[in-house]
């Protein structure tokens, strides 16, 4: 079997192979994309009005559907692309275990989903929401055109930080748009990294990404990456819990110190101890902001 970090596990719909084609579209087998899409808006609710246990419910669930219809529309996009990397060969496109008409099918559900959750929070949010639709339409096209592709997805991920805010206060403000530019910083770290992985499949296929465009630089790179990401969440948090961020500060130190970029498990080990960092952060806003 080629190398990949996809898995079909059978507790995603063991009766039903085409019920798990379609969890496997969603990526439900791999949650650390649907935790990274979740952890700035959560961000935003604990630093706005952390008593507001409805909203972390609701974007709890919007994440998992959103992050489920962003994977859908990217697959639906490579479908070719992926056909030529070794890591995504298994994807339910590529491999004919469903049909681009399931999959429109499926992304139609998802986002009549979100829809129904968007429409229940304050009008600002709901401009918001309907504002990231654009980015997640378009993100997956950018690898075509540029180098950076995962300043794209950053755009797209943390626009939950703008909307978490506005869910829970009605209007934006100057440390919601602050959390969601650390969190761009943060994601061209921790999806630099994640793209190493391909990088050599990426070549021969005309894929871009900064793991190609920064090559051996990529730690130096990285390491300036999460740097800007830390100084601007402790901006945006008040100035005792700012203190803290030295924690996740350190837990990115480690992240470049010990992952190999030429080791395609360890990049998606150190990927996805951003999980762990993301919580960590929460927890610095949920507890001392």
């Amino acid at each position: 079997m080629p190398y990949t970090d996809i898995t079909i596990p059978k507790w995603l719909a063991p009766h039903s192979e085409r019920m798990r084609a379609y969890a496997h579209l969603m990526r439900l087998d791999r949650p650390i994309g649907t935790w990274l899409l979740l952890l700035p808006g959560w961000w935003a609710i604990a630093l706005a009005d952390a008593s507001r246990w409805d909203l972390y419910i609701l974007f709890a669930i919007g994440a998992v559907v959103m992050r489920g219809a962003g994977c859908a529309i990217n697959d639906l996009w490579d479908q070719d692309m992926d056909a030529k990397v070794e890591r995504t060969q298994l994807r339910p496109l590529p491999s004919g275990r469903l049909t681009r008409r399931e999959a429109f099918g499926l992304l139609g559900v998802l986002l009549l989903t979100g829809f129904l959750i968007l429409i229940s929070m304050p009008p600002m949010a709901i401009a918001l929401g309907v504002l990231s639709l654009g980015f997640v339409v378009t993100y997956p096209l950018m690898k075509r055109f540029t180098w950076w592709p995962q300043l794209f997805l950053g755009f797209t991920f943390n626009f939950g930080a703008l909307i978490g805010w506005a869910a829970a206060t009605g209007v934006l403000s100057w440390q919601a748009v602050v959390l969601y530019t650390g969190g761009i910083f943060w994601t061209l770290g921790y999806d630099t990294i994640y793209a190493h992985q391909d990088k050599e499949d990426d070549a021969l296929a005309g894929i871009k990404s900064t793991a190609r465009l920064f090559g051996n630089n990529s730690k130096r790179w990285i390491a300036g990456f999460y740097a800007a990401a830390i100084m601007l969440f402790a901006v945006a948090v008040p100035l005792h819990a700012s203190v803290l961020m030295i924690l996740p500060a350190l837990h990115f130190a480690w992240q470049v110190r010990e992952w190999d970029m030429n080791d395609p498990a360890s990049s998606l080990k150190f990927f996805k101890s951003n999980r762990d960092a993301g919580l960590l952060i929460l927890l610095i806003i949920f507890l001392f902001a």
